[in-house]
């Protein structure tokens, strides 16, 4: 099956000095997972989450502000599926007003779409949004629009030293974002569909890699396959979802707690 992704960083061709900057701090922070290379841009929250085949509030993204006081960069790193409270933000840092492109890429090193939580040059205020908790795992900017690492909340507070807060309001656009209405997505619903209707994520909102088998515990995917789901032409997403009563029969075996927890091994 091919995919779409040039996988972790240290097995890429060289890139942009962002994304490399963000591979190095990773690495010098001992974080396991290195940053992935998508074929795919992800500027926004919603590509993100589309390109990776997981629910919009894992991912983890990146808001800054202007602190009107001191021309401060405040950086605000909040789950996906919420708007960031301004009045809430300001109750916190001082009040604040939106940033511009280069203001952002002056303070951190990045430019918008592609700001990274680690690596940054600057020393902006960084706060981090409770909401990333309801998560096991999140996935957030690696220093381009393109790249991207894995994490859980727990590292995210470890990586950045930056306390929880709460800075977000009600969730962001009316409707329920994309990804969240895929939690009791039927098994077979894709490979009935029209050959030619879209195919849609198997993300059941539980993201958690297991070691033995390198499948996500929920949607019994690969990275490289959750990297590159965006990508990856229908024919593919269709092949993957074939694969998965054979792997979910698999992880029942291996793991018959667990998939008996996680309903992975339904007939």
């Amino acid at each position: 099956m091919s995919t779409s992704i040039h996988s972790p960083a240290a097995e890429a061709a060289p890139r942009p000095e962002g994304f490399q900057r963000v591979a190095a701090a990773l690495q010098r922070l001992g974080h396991g997972a290195a940053p992935l290379w998508l074929e795919v841009a992800a500027r926004t929250s919603q590509e993100a989450a589309d390109a990776l085949g997981v629910s919009l509030g894992q991912i983890a993204k990146s808001v800054v502000f202007r602190r009107l006081a001191d021309d401060r960069a405040v950086l605000v790193i909040a789950s996906g599926d919420r708007r960031v409270d301004e009045q809430r933000l300001s109750s916190l840092a001082g009040p604040v007003g939106r940033a511009d492109a280069q203001f952002v890429r002056s303070r951190t090193g990045f430019a918008i779409g592609g700001v990274s939580p680690v690596g940054l040059l600057g020393e902006p205020t960084l706060l981090l949004d409770r909401e990333l908790q309801r998560f096991d795992q999140i996935w957030a900017a690696a220093g381009h629009p393109n790249g991207v690492f894995r994490l859980t909340p727990q590292d995210l507070l470890r990586l950045t030293g930056a306390p929880w807060a709460d800075v977000v309001g009600a969730a962001g656009p009316p409707g329920a974002p994309k990804g969240e209405q895929r939690k009791a997505q039927p098994e077979g619903a894709p490979l009935n569909a029209s050959p030619h209707g879209p195919v849609p994520s198997p993300c059941i909102n539980v993201c958690r890699m297991d070691a033995a088998t390198g499948w996500c515990e929920g949607c019994l995917r690969t990275l490289p396959e959750i990297a590159a789901w965006g990508g990856l032409p229908d024919e593919d997403k269709r092949a993957v979802w074939r694969a998965l009563p054979a792997r979910r029969i698999a992880f029942g075996r291996r793991h018959p707690a667990r998939a008996a927890a996680s309903g992975a091994d339904r007939p």
